[in-house]
């Protein structure tokens, strides 16, 4: 089988990670299903034309899996933004009470892929797994690619099948041949077929880390306690707070205050992140200006466009001459590392400006972050 692959589908596979809606786990959901299906190597798989088509059965099934054991928790582990519950949180909660004191998830597992599931519960299954159906097709399918293309089913189709309920077997198969089918292009097939591994998780770099902890231990360490460990960041929050807060210090004795992306005058303000925490774990003062918490909240985990660094730079070396003069020390030690490198400190201001758009362009170009304008 020729593969089709190009620099273009892999910089789209990460644009769509990075920015496509985030307000559910519902597309890391849909991204984890069908990578894991071809990995799998599931043999109900097959080509038609420049497409792959896939039973949407099969994805059905790996949602059950992944919500399972997320919706049985005793802690309560968010899937949504917000106070709503997920599409299909009452129709699960039915099937877990049922198996809950009769062997768990385990055992339903064995009666959907063995056994078949049980008389007395088949109608809340089927009504579950429509639901699942539902949620999988109108949601994530159809907004996934839209960071792409601007358009929505850019790259999930799907093809309804009318499900009906036929004998007294429910089970895998019956997922299979009942619930219609859906499909991607093929390019982005192979892309998952060579690397789907490495983005869902099973062989990356951190998962294999921590599995290689829990095989050392003698198995005495749960794994998704060593993989905490190992994101842990060296920058808590209270050093995040701690850095603010000396931000603010510097600020009050200068008296007026700026905020850094719109250049008006602003008495209420928020420290912000120029290239944001949650994407490089940087608490530099340098990376530290104000903004006014509206602009602050506009902004977000977007990266700022290397155009708006440029209009906005001459506020934006004010106050790293302000934070010079104020922890000269810091400061200077924090910029040479981040964003001078070799080049001398005489320099700092032209060469940090020119290496803060460089990494920038970097994270919205190469990584697929959002780009930010005013």
């Amino acid at each position: 089988m020729q593969v089709y692959m190009n620099n273009e589908i892999f910089y789209n596979i990460s644009k769509i990670i990075e920015r496509d809606s985030k307000t559910t786990t519902y597309k890391f959901a849909l991204l984890r299903g069908v990578i894991d299906i071809i990995q799998d190597n599931s043999p109900y798989i097959y080509f038609e034309g420049d497409r792959v088509v896939f039973p949407t059965g099969l994805m059905i099934e790996k949602w059950l899996l992944y919500y399972y054991p997320i919706l049985e928790s005793q802690i309560a582990i968010p899937q949504i933004n917000g106070k709503n519950n997920l599409a299909f949180n009452l129709s699960f909660a039915n099937i877990i009470s049922a198996y809950k004191g009769n062997g768990g998830f385990s055992a339903f597992y064995n009666d959907l892929r063995n056994k078949g599931i049980p008389k007395y519960i088949q109608d809340d299954f089927f009504v579950l797994a429509k639901k699942l159906r539902e949620t999988i097709t109108l949601m994530p399918m159809k907004y996934i690619g839209w960071s792409v293309n601007n358009q929505y089913y850019s790259i999930f189709n799907f093809e309804n099948k009318t499900a009906k309920k036929t004998g007294n077997e429910i089970d895998f198969g019956f997922l299979i041949q009942n619930f219609g089918i859906f499909s991607i292009p093929r390019e982005y097939f192979d892309a998952f077929k060579i690397l789907g591994s490495f983005i869902s998780g099973q062989d990356s770099i951190l998962f294999k880390w921590a599995e290689f902890s829990v095989n050392a231990s003698g198995i005495n360490l749960p794994i998704e306690y060593v993989i905490g460990e190992v994101l842990k960041s060296p920058i808590t929050k209270r050093e995040v707070e701690k850095s603010e807060s000396i931000y603010k210090e510097i600020l009050q004795k200068e008296g007026e205050v700026y905020c850094v992306w719109t250049g008006n005058k602003i008495s209420k303000y928020e420290i912000d992140h120029i290239i944001p925490f949650s994407i490089w774990k940087n608490n530099d003062l340098w990376n530290l200006l104000p903004s006014t918490p509206t602009t602050n909240n506009q902004k977000r985990a977007k990266i700022p466009s290397p155009e708006l660094i440029e209009k906005r730079k001459d506020q934006i070396i004010e106050y790293w001459e302000i934070l010079n003069e104020s922890q000269s020390n810091r400061f200077r030690k924090e910029i040479q590392v981040a964003l001078l490198g070799n080049n001398s400190f005489e320099t700092w201001k032209e060469t940090g400006i020119k290496q803060l758009q460089n990494s920038c362009n970097y994270l919205i170009s190469n990584r697929g972050y959002y780009e930010w304008k005013i």
